[in-house]
């Protein structure tokens, strides 16, 4: 909410957000349609942890640090796209209904879009619009955003820190995750940057995006994993792994975009 209101929701907003949004869910659908594919990314734990990226905790600061305060909604929008597809369909892809109805109803689509952390800040800030609130609020709040944001980027290290003084050998990959550790540090970041290209976005608007786009994998990957009981350990893996390689990744991608512009 306080990076919302500071910067105000525009049209740059809801554009990344439905980039972020519905390239994900392409890519989801294009990996189950084809066979190919399906084969090196066999299950939605792989799937999620190569293209949910770490954009609250991470994208966010990395954004804030590199790149001028006017792309901020580029970089949030972003986030909001990345966030509410992960918390609507993460959830019913991972509860693995074999033998009952698997089909998303209108209902449970609303249920999950109101639960929803992406969603209850952009309902705060509209409350706030209404009543005419949005400087007031917007002033108060921006502080505790951005400490916020800072302590989030220790949760994760916090939680990484948890996962490796656990026994489990995160070194040792099997195809798969190589496969979802490759789709989220590069491919992915790769394709978002050529609909940046076709969308015609600026220097800084397509590092913003793009630089969402290539953050390591999310923490809410594992909270999914554990709440279903599903694949914990992949997507403690991939999370673990994928944090440590995008030390490169990530300046790496930012000097390439400046390169090609």
């Amino acid at each position: 909410m306080g990076l919302l209101l500071k910067e105000g929701i525009d049209l740059d907003l809801i554009k990344t957000a439905l980039i972020a949004f519905f390239s994900i869910g392409f890519l989801i659908v294009l990996i189950n349609y084809l066979s190919f594919l399906r084969t090196k990314l066999p299950n939605y734990s792989l799937q999620l942890a190569g293209l949910i990226g770490n954009t609250s905790f991470l994208g966010i600061p990395i954004a804030l640090a590199l790149l001028p305060t006017n792309t901020i909604n580029f970089t949030i929008g972003f986030d909001l796209g990345t966030t509410l597809f992960a918390w609507i369909f993460g959830p019913f892809f991972l509860q693995k209904k074999k033998n009952s109805k698997t089909n998303l109803n209108f209902k449970e689509l609303i249920n999950a879009i109101l639960n929803s952390p992406a969603s209850r800040g952009i309902v705060g800030v509209l409350i706030a619009y209404l009543f005419g609130l949005e400087d007031i609020l917007g002033d108060y709040l921006w502080i505790p955003a951005r400490i916020v944001i800072v302590l989030a980027i220790v949760v994760v290290g916090t939680r990484l820190g948890i996962i490796t003084n656990s026994k489990t050998k995160f070194f040792n990959l099997n195809k798969g995750i190589k496969y979802s550790i490759i789709l989220k540090l590069f491919i992915f970041p790769f394709l978002i940057f050529i609909f940046c290209k076709i969308l015609g976005f600026n220097l800084n608007e397509t590092s913003a995006v793009v630089l969402q786009a290539g953050t390591p994998s999310a923490v809410s990957t594992i909270l999914m994993a554990e709440a279903y009981k599903t694949n914990q350990k992949i997507a403690a893996k991939i999370l673990f792994i994928t944090t440590l390689i995008s030390i490169i990744t990530i300046p790496f991608l930012a000097n390439l975009i400046n390169q090609s512009q």
